[in-house]
């Protein structure tokens, strides 16, 4: 995993796993402790720190396209685009990121 750290790339691929987890943790645990539970407490700590988190991937995506001179329609327009729609940022990883960082452009 630490080896992952080390590119670009590889952060890149963190922070989209850890978007998407911390979306299904808002989802499916934070928000039906809210409307069933009564409990807006996990709501209020989840919420930002998702916030966060896609906000680090947008800065990461942006420095990595930089750093590999990446065209913008090919490959960041469609990243930057995937943290619009829910789950978006691991299946960009499963679609794009992850043949890059195989093929060695680390």
């Amino acid at each position: 995993m630490f080896r992952l750290l080390k590119s670009g790339i590889g952060r890149l691929r963190l922070l989209a796993l850890l978007e998407g987890l911390s979306l299904l943790l808002l989802i499916f645990v934070a928000v039906p402790m809210k409307y069933v539970a009564g409990d807006r407490t996990l709501v209020t700590v989840l919420g930002p720190v998702h916030g966060a988190l896609v906000l680090l991937y947008l800065f990461n995506c942006f420095s990595t396209a930089v750093e590999y001179s990446w065209k913008f329609r090919q490959v960041t327009g469609r990243l930057l685009l995937a943290c619009l729609l829910p789950f978006g940022t691991m299946y960009m990883d499963r679609i794009v990121l992850r043949p890059l960082y195989l093929a060695g452009k680390r």
